[in-house]
């Protein structure tokens, strides 16, 4: 029951937060773009893990956790050194 419920909100969260990161920078709020983009992030790992466990996607995984380090040096980036 657990991880269903975590499997509903996984499918709801991604959609919303990534598309929403991307409407954010397209509207030259970049800022609010990476915060959305980084709260996605967890849901993201959490559904590039499942597709590791049960079809062996190795590559999503990978992909999902540079993609997130990426993302987290963009805050830094953005509000340390701008």
């Amino acid at each position: 029951m657990k991880k269903k419920i975590l499997h509903t909100i996984a499918q709801v969260a991604l959609p919303c937060l990534t598309i929403g990161a991307q409407i954010a920078t397209s509207l030259k709020h970049p800022e609010f773009g990476l915060i959305l983009n980084l709260c996605a992030q967890p849901f993201w790992l959490y559904s590039s893990w499942r597709a590791f466990k049960e079809a062996d996607q190795i590559w999503i995984l990978i992909t999902t956790i540079i993609f997130t380090i990426i993302t987290i040096l963009g805050i830094v980036n953005y509000w340390f050194f701008s």
